[in-house]
């Protein structure tokens, strides 16, 4: 499998945790930005892609003509004949019925709408610019419009944020019909807003814990799917885009700050709007160029997110070849032993105690 991503760094202002490359008051540039998109496609014009995911930013911000300026030229660079999923990010404030009407009839299928919060104390807390009634209508509006497979981003931990917030978040989100929620524990990234000048009462470690935890239950009482680590779903809703990531599989991304993995190598574009657009093409760097052994050592981490697929070790055998894998394998088996993960026949999971405190297993896992 192969996705394509599109980067749309644009946004209307930018939110208290945020540490993604996102531009705001740059909105007069998005024409010249898609443009620019292209120009950048046209280097890898020919090759076929089975998922298409646009995010952000807030790709919603390219309005009705951007984005069907975007996916024409898209279709006419590339094979997307075979795409089975196409995503658009979309923020409350942005979702309007036009836009909506042209993603859906420009051949998008999945929506992923950055709720984060219904309480409007807790959205503007940290900076978001939608209420929680604009967040419900925009969730309305997608399914209104004829969207089935609905996404919804939510924040755990935010200040002052306790269970029953959460709770009523989830249920209604749940009862909107949204079909996958992607759950983030707060964290606070250097050079943020709220990094540097955190709020009194911003959850604790082991509160947030409990935050997650809550909200596992409830998820899965209702039948979601806990299939990674921050990603919950009804089953046959799962995001193929993103499981392509976690299964080691190839995806090219396009725009500035946008990362890429093709043919045996990864590189990304700088995170450079204005340099992006006088060269599109002149801006990738850190290419690496990963040996078997890497390649495996990354991929068993990437699919050990995968909280019910995990690792098939004898696949990865046959992959890489015993060489490649004998050290990897090694340490798995001592991480088991340690009760980091669990091991059912050839199948390697992550232990369910350490769902969020899996970036030290991971470290082990590449070595």
């Amino acid at each position: 499998m192969r996705g394509l991503y599109v980067h749309v760094p644009f946004c209307i202002s930018k939110c208290a945790y945020c540490d993604f490359y996102s531009l705001t008051e740059r909105s007069d540039l998005i024409d010249n930005y898609v443009e620019a998109v292209l120009t950048e496609a046209r280097a890898y014009a020919g090759l076929s892609f089975d998922t298409l995911y646009l995010g952000g930013g807030t790709p919603s911000l390219l309005g009705t003509e951007g984005l069907r300026t975007l996916l024409e030229g898209l279709r006419s660079l590339f094979d997307l004949s075979g795409v089975v999923e196409a995503t658009i990010e979309v923020n409350p404030e942005s979702s309007t019925a036009d836009l909506l009407q042209t993603a859906l009839g420009s051949g998008l299928n999945r929506l992923s709408v950055g709720v984060q919060s219904l309480q409007d104390d807790e959205l503007k807390r940290v900076g978001r610019i939608h209420s929680a009634d604009q967040a419900i209508t925009a969730v309305k509006r997608a399914r209104e419009t004829g969207f089935e497979n609905i996404s919804a981003d939510v924040i755990a931990g935010l200040p002052g944020q306790r269970w029953p917030t959460l709770h009523s978040a989830l249920k209604t989100l749940v009862t909107l019909g949204v079909s996958h929620l992607s759950l983030y524990c707060l964290s606070l990234e250097d050079g943020t807003p709220l990094a540097s000048n955190p709020p009194d009462d911003l959850p604790s470690g082991d509160e947030q814990v409990d935050l997650f935890e809550e909200a596992r239950c409830f998820l899965e009482s209702l039948g979601f799917l806990h299939y990674e680590i921050s990603n919950f779903a009804r089953e046959g809703h799962e995001c193929l885009h993103n499981l392509n990531y976690w299964r080691g599989g190839e995806y090219l991304g396009l725009g500035s700050a946008a990362a890429s993995h093709l043919g045996g190598q990864r590189f990304r574009n700088r995170s450079d709007l204005e340099g992006y657009l006088r060269d599109p093409t002149a801006l990738v760097d850190e290419v690496e160029e990963l040996g078997p052994r890497d390649k495996a050592a990354e991929e068993a981490m990437l699919r050990l997110r995968l909280l019910r697929e995990g690792l098939v070790a004898d696949d990865f055998v046959g992959r890489y070849g015993a060489a490649a894998t004998g050290d990897l394998l090694r340490r798995l088996a001592c991480m088991v032993s340690e009760g980091l993960l669990t091991r059912d026949g050839s199948r390697y999971l992550l232990a369910r105690s350490r769902v969020l405190t899996s970036n030290p297993v991971f470290a082990r896992v590449l070595g």
